[in-house]
């Protein structure tokens, strides 16, 4: 199922098909994609990044906030590394290597997979794709210090 593009959350990477790996709820989930891109509360100036699980009724696409199983959340934390390591890499390569912007990455999980792919349907993509750097850069202390929090945590897990 396609995100939308029309609603106030502005979706610039997305993972798709999120329902086929939603954990206990894999092929049977209302969470139909997951995105990280320009919030809805964005103000004239002051641009935020988010990360949205889309849910859909089986009718509409749904407003509605939802409490995370932990899963998700890591889900989302996945999301939010390989997207950082995409801007990184970003840097180091030819625009040429990012064709409009095709699959980006596809990380196994419970016997599918979960595809990491910038949004093409978003018809402001490449403005969006500089705001959504321009947040990642402002942030980057703030969001480096969280990530390492989490993989010293994941260590003294004995995970990594």
């Amino acid at each position: 199922m396609i995100i939308p593009t029309n609603l106030k959350h502005k979706p610039v990477i997305v993972s798709e098909d999120y329902d086929k790996i939603d954990g206990r709820s894999a092929y049977k989930s209302e969470a139909k994609g997951i995105s990280l891109g320009l919030a809805q509360w964005n103000e004239r100036g002051k641009v935020d990044i988010s990360a949205k699980i889309w849910r859909h009724t089986g009718k509409k696409w749904s407003r509605q906030s939802e409490e995370l199983p932990f899963h998700r959340v890591l889900d989302l934390a996945i999301l939010i590394c390989r997207t950082k390591l995409f801007f990184q890499e970003k840097y180091m390569k030819n625009e040429k290597d990012y064709p409009k912007y095709p699959l980006l990455d596809r990380i196994s999980l419970q016997g599918g997979a979960m595809n990491f792919s910038v949004c093409t349907e978003n018809d402001h993509l490449e403005e969006d794709i500089k705001l959504f750097d321009d947040c990642l850069h402002k942030d980057d202390e703030i969001l480096s210090e969280r990530l390492k929090i989490l993989g010293d945590l994941l260590k003294k897990l004995d995970i990594v």
